[in-house]
């Protein structure tokens, strides 16, 4: 049973069945909504759903956007562990430290639930190619998953971001851009970018993807605690009468650069509450650098919104977030108890911390973490000492990611593009256009142009994926012979890839059509076939093609050599 899941705009109140496509309002414009579901209705059946379902991200699929996961492109989203920081919490008194080791996603990091929902509903709703700009994890993330759902990604880095991530972004395939400029004009550039192109740009807080896949940090979180420790529970009428009981923790801890993470598992902690299944919401503590905490800034002076950071100074650049925009507002309000919310507070630590900290994690506690990862165990210490966090209260801490470096040879050379955007005072025009005038480095317009054709879609999603991970082409697609012919006499591609065996007109007519046709005569031809060529056949396709090669018996190199070889 699936149920209808709505777009409720912050601003107007507009409710509208949601679409993973429409990204604004269609009242107000607004791109500020969230997902609505019928929890009442969900609460009496899913209870009894979890018992014979995998425990994996797709396990609440009920009260996420996407409910039919796509076996294809899951790779064991979601599912992480819980378990109980000893050591750490013999150190600091507080026996009770839980740590939710993020680390263990398909790309070792929590970013993959986000890549995951999202991607898969991308897919589902046709769309071959998108945007996105990232500090690191993100665009690792959404890379992996884009190459098993054949999406092209265009990522969008910052130059701060270390290059073992950028590597590891490009060894998926993804056309990685790196801006010389801070991370929040880096997202200037991108949203420009798949503006000009019509793409699809991954919006991060304002993604009702985005926020929806980190709620279910939140529900794993409760479901795990339960078991590990048991429910906890004032008897109240609305509890007893829950179909559920899990246990939600007194803290949740975070690293916080733009927001995305604690604004879903905040969410998905207040649904659980309003269903009944959890007798509280947990606080939340955001922890920040010191050099890159504007949401802190902002809550120790009782703003409302959070002053921009222009020029973050940490070496933690995953953390480097400069203006959180919207999210910490929405935040702040959902936060402080006057105002209804579940409590909380924005701390931020050094850079020095942190790195201090990944040392006492490794040495107490086993766990290898990157930087970012370390910063929300340092605010735990700190808010532990500081006597904030009780010696009796329930803390999870999110261990967000661990990323594995790549190895330069893998990849060789002109795996990345460079944008340098220069200082603002250095813009004969307005800054925006300068940054916009950098795009012209990475247009699409001299790409070669390369024509696939096949019948079948699955071939095609592989020869494309083929190409966009191993360079630069601007790419066509005909589904039969009739469309092939057309598209060479309208685009004049500078090479086919051409399936043999399509009904009605084949391969070999697409061949006499192009050789009769004086402008498209002398395009290249390769043959990528299954078919089985008796002599005749063979005899057919000399001089005609450049290449025959049999599906299943060629790597992806190997397509890709033959390509760039006829495209020099």
């Amino acid at each position: 049973m699936t149920y209808q899941v709505i777009a409720e705009c912050l601003d107007c109140g507009q409710r509208t069945t949601y679409h993973p496509t429409v990204q604004a309002c269609p009242r107000c414009g607004s791109q500020w909504c969230e997902a609505r579901y019928d929890l009442n209705a969900i609460s009496q059946t899913l209870a009894s759903r979890l018992a014979n379902r995998p425990f994996d991200l797709w396990r609440y699929r009920e009260l996420l956007p996407i409910q039919k996961p796509n076996p294809v492109l899951c790779m064991g989203e979601g599912g992480t562990p819980l378990f109980r920081a000893a050591n750490l919490g013999m150190m600091l008194g507080c026996p009770n430290i839980y740590i939710k080791d993020e680390r263990q996603g398909p790309t070792n990091s929590f970013k993959d639930r986000q890549a995951s929902v999202s991607i898969t509903a991308l897919k589902d709703a046709g769309i071959t190619e998108m945007v996105l700009s990232s500090t690191g994890n993100v665009a690792i993330s959404f890379s992996a998953y884009a190459a098993r759902a054949g999406i092209k990604l265009w990522a969008f880095l910052t130059s701060l971001v270390p290059a073992e991530k950028m590597r590891e972004v490009a060894i998926y395939g993804t056309q990685v851009v790196k801006v010389t400029a801070s991370y929040d004009q880096v997202k200037q550039v991108a949203a420009e970018f798949a503006r000009q192109r019509g793409l699809y740009l991954e919006r991060g807080s304002r993604s009702i993807l985005s926020v929806e896949s980190m709620k279910t940090i939140a529900y794993e979180i409760a479901e795990e605690l339960t078991g590990l420790i048991g429910a906890r529970y004032p008897q109240t009428g609305q509890v007893e009468a829950a179909p559920q009981r899990w246990r939600a923790p007194d803290w949740y801890i975070q690293a916080v650069s733009g927001g995305l993470g604690p604004q879903g598992v905040l969410k998905g902690f207040n649904e659980l509450y309003q269903m009944g299944w959890t007798d509280r919401i947990p606080a939340i503590a955001g922890i920040q650098t010191d050099g890159c905490a504007p949401m802190v800034h902002a809550w120790k002076q009782e703003l409302e919104k959070a002053d921009p950071i222009q020029a973050p100074r940490t070496y933690i650049a995953t953390l480097s977030t400069g203006d959180p925009g919207r999210t910490y507002s929405l935040l702040r309000q959902r936060m402080l108890p006057s105002r209804g919310g579940a409590g909380g507070i924005f701390e931020s630590v050094s850079d020095e911390d942190a790195f201090r900290t990944i040392h006492i994690m490794a040495k107490m506690e086993g766990l290898s973490m990157e930087p970012a990862a370390a910063v929300a165990f340092a605010g735990l210490i700190k808010l532990a000492r500081s006597g904030i966090i009780k010696p009796d209260e329930v803390v999870v801490v999110n261990c967000t990611g661990h990323t594995m470096p790549i190895e330069k040879m893998i990849l060789g050379e002109n795996w990345s593009r460079d944008i340098v955007v220069p200082p603002a005072e250095a813009f004969k025009e307005t800054p925006e256009e300068g940054l916009l005038a950098a795009l012209s480095r990475v247009s699409s317009e001299r790409f070669p142009r390369v024509a696939i054709v096949d019948d079948t879609p699955d071939a095609r999603r592989l020869i494309r994926r083929i190409l966009q991970s191993q360079g630069d082409y601007t790419l066509y697609e005909a589904t039969d012979g009739q469309e092939a012919i057309a598209l060479a006499q309208k685009e004049h591609p500078d090479l086919m890839i051409l399936d043999l065996m399509m009904p009605q007109v084949d391969g070999f007519a697409v061949l006499d059509a192009l050789k009769k046709d004086a402008q498209t005569a002398n395009i290249p031809v390769i043959v990528v076939t299954a078919k089985e060529l008796t002599p005749a056949e063979e005899k057919r396709l000399q001089g005609r093609v450049h290449k025959l090669m049999q599906k299943g018996e060629f790597m992806n190199d190997e397509l890709a050599d033959e390509v760039r070889a006829l495209l020099r």
